[in-house]
């Protein structure tokens, strides 16, 4: 196994956020161990977003605001003679119908390009520069990150995420849309309200957990810890993990949208560019917090710039930050499933017999050699769910691999392993499935089929006491036989393997035979499942 390359004696790196309120620049020195610190940093508050919602477009004045603002954090980046700079666009390019043109006018001017990125990009983004600094292990968390245009809401249990929301919420937005009296009249703030938690509600549903702890990044969450931090103590000071409460957030809130615009623009702790908007902010905040029942509330000041500068690290040094080194990928599979606290024992075992299914069926059934791999992987994380709850892990197991971290393995090819054990127990798959619908059809034909293995695998180990050593897959035209070993009956494994069968049957179009070989080599008792049948048990089954 090669070492990843070292990374360059003391590299200078500089990252630009252009969100829909503020373009943000952080410029960095990195050590020779992948550890940095700030040379500088810059915001201007830009109003890129600013009448976005109204026209679909970026207007003639907020497009040269956010150009004078990048051309002047490109002259900041060349000063300090950085070797990449790295600018990322968030919800308002990303909306706007002139959004590619502003990325080419930065071109041409400043030689800046400029990536648009997706809303679950911007939400990575803030969860590696939360991992960074808070310790997220064996507690569900919500990372929350939220800027003028959208609201990032990423449920986390221990250091893998669950689920990924980007939400219409942004403070520019809401404000556009609702702040529509100052200060705020109480029928306004009643539709406010309606909206915003009809918008919650409608994209984030039910929470699979009640999460212990909010970590938030953005303007409006460090606005409110100023301010909190004022009160409390009189003074300003960085905020980098200040906790607040939810009470302290409704309390603050209740302040601001009962005083007038002029007024807050002399809060202390209140910066005057953001008095305007932090209404709608400080509303939105609140009413996640009620939502997901979270009391307590940790600022990040990092966010979404400081996930771009770990990325860049991370690609100098060839692997992503804090990561071991695994030999190969599926090694990084395993790293995954430790971090889930899966079952190891059992998901080895259940990955070990579904190879050796595989490898009975591949050549009759045209099942192409490097789907093996993935269909170890989705045994080896089929589990991964039971960290959310018990009742709904399959689901849970196909949210945490789409948004988990496994190098090595292509987008497409981490969508098939997530269905894949998505699909290891329960409903069959269905094209009308949301998490189905963009695959093509001979994709959902090998995620049967490699699911449908894995149910039967899973049943040969149901007592998770590895009784059945090892299987031998046989095809014999329509009649599938597995041929199982093992020093004593499996007969729990047996009835289990054959309750799991129906998606096996549908999937390879044949009945299937159970029989067990006892250590003599005799083939004994068995049974059989078959389509639209009950089962059958199999009794003085021919001896080998």
């Amino acid at each position: 196994m090669t070492s990843p390359a070292p990374l360059p004696e003391r590299p200078r790196l500089a990252a630009i956020d252009i969100g829909t309120n503020t373009v943000r620049l952080v410029v960095a020195e990195i050590e020779t161990d992948g550890t940095y610190r700030i040379l500088d940093e810059e915001r201007e508050p830009a109003r890129l977003g600013q009448g976005l919602g109204a026209t679909g477009r970026l207007s003639a004045e907020s497009l040269e605001r956010a150009l004078a603002a990048i051309g002047k954090m490109k002259a900041i980046a060349d000063g300090f003679q950085v070797t990449e700079l790295r600018a990322v666009a968030t919800s308002a390019v990303r909306e706007a119908a002139n959004g590619k043109a502003f990325c080419r006018e930065a071109l041409r001017r400043y030689k800046i390009k400029i990536e648009i990125i997706s809303g679950e990009e911007e939400a990575q983004l803030a969860f590696r520069s939360a991992a960074r600094h808070f310790s997220l292990e064996n507690r569900a968390t919500a990372l929350v990150d939220i800027g003028g245009g959208s609201l990032e809401v990423i449920l986390t249990a221990g250091t893998v995420i669950d689920q990924v929301n980007s939400l219409p919420l942004g403070a520019v937005r809401v404000t556009e849309e609702f702040i529509k009296s100052d200060p705020l009249r109480s029928k306004h703030w009643r539709r406010l309200k309606k909206n915003v938690d009809r918008e919650l509600k409608h994209q984030l549903g039910r929470p699979p957990f009640q999460p212990e702890t909010m970590i938030g990044s953005g303007g409006t969450f460090t606005t409110l810890a100023h301010m909190a931090q004022w009160e409390r103590e009189g003074r300003h000071g960085s905020v980098q993990g200040y906790m607040l409460t939810r009470a302290d957030i409704v309390h603050l809130l209740d302040r601001l949208r009962e005083t007038p615009l002029d007024a807050r623009r002399q809060i202390p702790g209140l910066s005057p560019d953001r008095a305007d908007i932090i209404v709608a902010g400080a509303a939105v905040v609140a009413r996640l917090a009620k939502r997901l029942g979270v009391r307590q509330i940790l600022v990040n000041e990092r966010g979404i710039r400081e996930g771009i500068l770990l990325q860049m690290i991370a690609s100098l040094s060839g692997k992503p930050e804090g990561s071991p080194e695994p030999a190969e990928r599926l090694e990084w599979v395993r790293v995954f499933a430790r971090k889930c606290r899966s079952n190891e024992p059992h998901c080895e075992h259940v990955a070990m017999l579904a190879g050796q299914i595989f490898d009975g069926l591949n050549v009759a059934y045209d099942l192409a050699p490097w789907s093996r791999e993935l269909l170890e992987a989705g045994a080896l994380l089929h589990d991964i769910g039971y960290i959310i709850n018990h009742a709904r892990h399959h689901k849970h197991a196909y949210h945490l691999i789409m948004h988990g971290d496994l190098p090595g393995f292509s987008p497409h090819e981490v969508e098939l392993i997530a269905n894949v054990a998505r699909y290891h127990r329960r409903a069959f798959p269905r094209k009308r499935h949301s998490n189905l619908r963009r695959l093509g059809k001979e994709d959902r034909r090998l995620i049967g089929r490699l699911a449908a293995i894995l149910r039967v695998a899973d049943g040969l180990d149901r007592a998770h006491s590895r009784q059945v050593t090892a299987v031998k897959a046989e095809d014999t035209g329509k009649r599938i036989r597995l041929i199982l070993e093992g020093a004593s009956l499996p007969q729990v494994e047996m009835w289990d393997a054959e309750r799991k069968a129906g998606l096996f049957l549908k999937a390879f179009a044949a009945d299937m035979d159970l029989v067990w070989r006892d250590p003599a080599g005799r083939t004994r008792l068995g049974r059989r499942a078959s389509a639209g049948a009950k089962s059958t048990v199999l009794s003085a089954v021919a001896t080998r």
